[in-house]
């Protein structure tokens, strides 16, 4: 962020609702990421500024203009439809019809319904074939196994049949937007997936009409990302960023054993986070079936998980993850009155964190200083911080701390609990900011569409909230900021009809991408764990089916997720009974990383900055690449947790062999405790827990609780610090 942006004369303005530069125009979006069944249809937004390739899918952007405006033939067609379905008040009318125009759709032969002609994400099956005649005019053919998407697509070819490749790459779902409410939402009340078809076989046609564009222009297809397929019989690399990634998840036994072992022997336990490197997940995976002291998880889960190890007899807990997922486990485990069970983090040095050390800035406190200035207030903490931070944040604002997948729900409780609150989060900037663009876009939807988010709210609550809702300006993930321009055109011009998974703390030209997916049910946004339950409810999804499929999906998020994946992968798979007929299922893991990412022998990257230099302009002591293919590009597209991949796998069993007789040479691994105090006088594990138990509190009941409520109104009556007793 600009420095010269921040700058503001009123103290509530000092890092609030300003918009982030490099963020899209202003976007409508779907908010079934919180309900499921919301069925808003909205869109999203072009960059003006973005560098996208001539061509671009266009399904998720918004031109100037209709197509329909300058194709009367087509437009002709569309209204005809529109009101031949409006003339029929019957639903049951109205299906009939579509089903009759099933039976006008020409079949396409066997030899056309292969599998690079399906279209992902329909529930059917769905083949289509797309030409350029020579006249340069598109036509399209299609066909499936199911007969309303079979009425479907006669009506959609219908439409765009002879239209230009510029009109084709033009179109919008929204442009189609009338006539999927009368065929699609009245026949099907708006909730069945197959409404989906519209924008799916639309993807299908635009990515397809590129391609005929770039052969007849004589243009190289464009390199794809690495990837991981993942069958029945085993994995396939794509790329050398794949096989960097798979040469570790079939690990070596004698190391599964030799972990296993010393893990049983000396009673310890293992949390760690699913951006692990893939050597480190790989073994763990493996001993999870050997040893059930082992626990790989999001950040949310990993304290919990050593406290059920602990109550199960383990007297030593290792941290695989960031430094504050250390104090974090060591602070609940001193509360839970297991203070005897040590704790240890897998490096002698500091295992920093961006997110974490953005709010150890004085900065944020100077934020913080702003925040409680405007009673009532509460301070809705991001979870990847520090327990120091939250403490001392505590101590000046009411705190209560959040995830990726909890923020928006906690942010709605708290405005319902206190209708004239003022919330600040922090410290990521693009969550907030992607936060402030969901609540906008409710304010142009019904109420009983944003009752289905949250019941205590409707369009008047969010527009009063909007002006009292706050977001820290300079806090980012190194890891999810690197998404950037050159991954995000790529993703359009060459996956826009793939799976789309990101991560809630991408910037928002990649938020908008993924959200977009979403609303045609083929994305999500949200979390590590959301990301996961995702992938695995599509495979599980496509399993049902019995029917040959290739699911792709592009990874939106740090790459040591795919050991997790695959792993959830391989299992669904191996779950259905060989047999001679049995349907073939792939499952496609991408990984969106620019070019630059890919680091497998040279010291230097192709824009000449040394590995060092490289380090050095991202504040991080450790750039992976080198020794197993992962790597940062500081250009667009990041592969890596620079910090995560300080937990290595010698590291752990250095530290299990040690235990507990060698424990003195081991004092700067353990994670020690907080004897600081706060400004209060008050012990930093002690204040810095509160915020936590907060939100599980919340997790548990819906609401926040009665003690956060009595601090938001306590310091809004007395105006100073909170007193705790």
């Amino acid at each position: 962020m600009d420095s010269a942006a921040i700058a503001a004369s009123s103290p509530s303005s000092h890092f609030t609702k300003l918009r982030n530069p490099n963020r899209p125009p202003t976007s409508r979006l779907n908010f079934a990421l919180f309900k499921s069944s919301n069925r808003v249809s909205l869109h999203s937004s072009r960059n003006p500024s973005s560098s996208s390739p001539s061509f671009p899918c266009r399904i998720a952007t918004t031109p100037p203009s209709s197509p329909f405006q300058t194709n009367d033939h087509a437009k002709t067609n569309l209204d005809h439809l529109i009101s031949e379905f409006q003339s029929l008040s019957s639903p049951l009318d109205r299906l009939n019809r579509l089903l009759h125009y099933s039976t006008l759709l020409p079949p396409l032969d066997d030899a056309a319904r292969t599998d690079s002609n399906r279209v992902m994400g329909c529930t059917a099956r769905v083949w289509l074939e797309v030409t350029m005649d020579s006249d340069g005019k598109m036509r399209f053919r299609a066909d499936s196994d199911s007969e309303i998407t079979r009425g479907f697509c006669y009506c959609l070819i219908r439409v765009v049949e002879g239209m230009g490749p510029e009109e084709i790459l033009d179109l919008r779902t929204e442009d189609l937007g009338e006539l999927s409410g009368v065929v699609g939402g009245l026949v099907h009340g708006g909730s069945n997936s197959r409404v989906n078809t519209w924008g799916n076989v639309l993807i299908g046609m635009q990515k397809r009409t590129k391609g005929l564009v770039a052969q007849r222009e004589g243009k190289v297809p464009g390199e794809a990302f690495p990837s991981l397929v993942v069958t029945a019989e085993g994995i396939e690399a794509k790329g050398s960023y794949a096989e960097a990634q798979a040469r570790f998840l079939l690990p070596d036994e004698l190391k599964i054993q030799e972990l296993v072992n010393v893990l049983m022997e000396k009673k310890i336990g293992v949390v760690a986070h699913f951006y692990m490197d893939p050597e480190v997940q790989g073994v763990l995976t493996a001993a999870q079936k050997h040893w059930p002291h082992i626990h790989i998880s999001d950040s949310l889960v990993m304290a919990d998980s050593a406290v059920k190890m602990a109550k199960a007899g383990c007297q030593f807990i290792t941290v695989l993850g960031v430094d504050f997922m250390s104090e974090n486990v060591r602070a609940i485990l001193d509360q839970a009155g297991f203070s005897e069970v040590g704790v240890y983090r897998m490096s002698s040095e500091r295992i920093g964190c961006s997110l974490a050390d953005a709010a150890s800035d004085p900065a944020y406190m100077n934020y913080l200083e702003a925040a409680s200035m405007a009673s009532p207030c509460l301070h809705v903490v991001y979870i990847n911080t520090s327990l120091e931070t939250k403490a001392n944040a505590h101590e000046l604002v009411p705190t209560i701390t959040c995830t990726s997948s909890n923020v928006v729900p906690t942010i709605l409780q708290a405005f319902a609990q206190v209708p004239d609150l003022n919330v600040w989060y922090g410290p990521d900037t693009y969550m907030g900011a992607n936060i402030m663009e969901l609540f906008q876009q409710m304010t142009e939807m019904a109420d009983d569409e944003i009752a289905e988010i949250h019941p205590e709210h409707n369009r008047d609550t969010i527009r009063s909230l909007l002006p009292r809702l706050h977001y820290y300006q300079d806090g980012t993930c190194i890891v999810h900021h690197l998404f950037g321009h050159e991954v995000v055109d790529k993703i359009k011009e060459m996956y826009c009809d793939a799976f789309l998974t990101a991560h809630f703390e991408v910037p928002g030209e990649m938020f908008s991408l993924a959200m977009e997916a979403k609303r045609r049910g083929m994305g999500v946004v949200g979390s590590t764990q959301n990301i996961l339950d995702f992938i695995r409810d599509r495979v599980q999804q496509a399993l049902e089916r019995n029917v040959n499929d290739h699911l792709q999906f592009v990874l939106g998020t740090e790459s040591g997720m795919v050991t997790s994946i695959v792993a959830t992968v391989r299992r669904l798979l191996g779950s259905v009974k060989p047999s001679a007929g049995r349907p073939k299922v792939n499952v496609e893991i991408v990984f969106p990383v620019s070019s630059d990412s890919i680091t497998t022998a040279s010291s230097t990257s192709s824009h000449g900055l040394s590995l060092g230099e490289v380090g050095e302009f991202m504040n991080v002591p450790v750039i992976p690449g080198v020794a197993s293919g992962e790597g940062c590009s500081i250009h667009g597209g990041c592969a890596s947790c620079p910090y995560m991949k300080m937990n290595s796998l010698s590291s752990l069993m250095k530290v299990c062999h040690q235990l507990p007789e060698e424990k003195h040479s081991l004092l700067a691994y353990e994670a020690g405790r907080f004897n600081v105090q706060t400004r209060q006088g008050k012990l930093i594990a002690d204040v810095g827990c509160e915020p936590i138990l907060h939100m599980r509190h919340f997790q548990a009941t819906k609401r926040l609780p009665d003690k956060l409520i009595h601090q938001i109104l306590d310091k809004c009556s007395n105006g100073r610090p909170i007193s705790y007793s």
